[in-house]
């Protein structure tokens, strides 16, 4: 994430959904000052796929989305890197590091709700792939 999440109510959001998220998978947070500390980021972890947030990147329901990491599951895939902007979004050198982009909606939301709206979907995700009832 660049940048970091200041408003209390909503870190305490996330949080919880990472903390649901780590008993089905591991999971790091990462806020990054800049550009240069994420791109730096990304570049350790060349294996991984990574997934830019952008209103114009591709569009899933919850279904499709779980359908999506599950498929990188189960081809091997270890690690999947979520890029969330800050209030001015990305400079162009990481638009231009991660290809693939993931839109949450066409609507426009701030940067940290989306930060909420990422972590309850991977959530979702999960709870989907192992048939719990969280989803229903």
């Amino acid at each position: 994430m660049l940048g970091k999440t200041r408003r209390a109510e909503l870190n305490a959001v996330i949080s919880d959904y990472v903390k649901r998220i780590s008993r089905s998978c591991p999971i790091e947070v990462a806020e990054v000052r800049d550009a240069n500390a994420a791109l730096k980021r990304l570049d350790a972890n060349r294996a991984a796929a990574c997934v830019l947030l952008d209103a114009g990147g591709k569009e899933y329901d919850s279904e499709a989305f779980a359908r999506w990491v599950g498929e990188q599951r189960d081809g091997g895939l270890r690690e999947i890197i979520f890029v969330c902007g800050d209030a001015d979004g990305f400079p162009d050198k990481v638009r231009e590091r991660v290809k693939q982009k993931l839109a949450l909606s066409t609507m426009t939301y701030s940067h940290e709700l989306a930060r909420v709206m990422l972590a309850e979907q991977i959530y979702r995700a999960l709870a989907i792939l192992s048939g719990s009832p969280y989803p229903k």
